[in-house]
């Protein structure tokens, strides 16, 4: 039997990258899904039979208005990235408001549906444990993600829904090459060797592999696991 065979799960961010990736995983484990993402061109193919909403998770009663059926877990996996400088083009708003906020709404939106013993999974990032210059909003939605995953575990414990976040560090996805390409003085190639060589094993990881640490703590192999922040990023961040 699949480990998560006839469980229905919800991906937040499906279109592409990691949640694309996360979605492939969770139904191939036998889930079924309902997927979210602002671009509807990117669900169109995503899982065949999956049931798709076109949602931007900043915009409070439409998270309300798409979340609808009972659940067994939430991946709540859309962000965005990117600096933020100050001035008039700060983008701190738009960042936090998406990331943390809208996370937040997602969650709130899908406790009343999940199952007892469901699951929340919520994508952070390695930027939750280190600052970097001009990337303020992006910091601080991560990190505070982190503390949004141990309040929700402690609220939901007596239903014994577990609720946790993944740390990706660098992974092969469009948002990570558009970051790279603006290093000033490089060719993006430069930069992709640069930043695999600044991590202990030397590499970047995959969406897949992320999206295999989600599914692990989905599944009955992850009894237990509650308020966790696993990080996957190849040494780069190590405690």
């Amino acid at each position: 039997m699949k480990r998560l065979e006839g469980r229905h799960v919800l991906v937040t961010g499906a279109g592409r990258g990691i949640g694309r990736a996360i979605a492939e995983r969770v139904a191939a484990e036998g889930a079924r899904l309902t997927l979210l993402d602002r671009d509807a061109t990117g669900l169109n193919d995503v899982v065949a039979g999956a049931a798709t909403r076109v949602v931007d998770i900043r915009d409070r009663d439409a998270v309300l208005a798409a979340f609808t059926e009972p659940l067994d877990a939430l991946v709540a996996n859309a962000g965005i990235g990117g600096a933020n400088d100050p001035g008039d083009e700060d983008r701190f708003d738009e960042i936090v408001g998406t990331n943390l906020y809208g996370t937040y709404w997602c969650a709130r939106a899908a406790e009343p549906l999940l199952a007892d013993g469901g699951r929340i999974v919520v994508t952070s990032s390695i930027l939750a444990r280190i600052g970097v210059a001009r990337y303020t909003g992006y910091c601080a939605s991560k990190a505070g993600l982190l503390g949004l995953v141990r309040s929700l575990a402690a609220e939901l414990a007596p239903r014994r829904i577990q609720v946790n976040a993944v740390c990706p560090g660098w992974v092969n996805t469009d948002m990570t090459r558009l970051g790279l390409s603006l290093w000033e003085g490089l060719t993006e190639a430069e930069a992709w060797e640069i930043a695999k060589q600044e991590v202990p094993l030397a590499r970047m990881s995959e969406p897949e592999e992320i999206a295999g640490t989600v599914a692990w703590l989905l599944s009955d192999d992850a009894l237990g696991v509650t308020g966790q922040a696993i990080d996957h990023n190849n040494g780069a961040f190590m405690i």
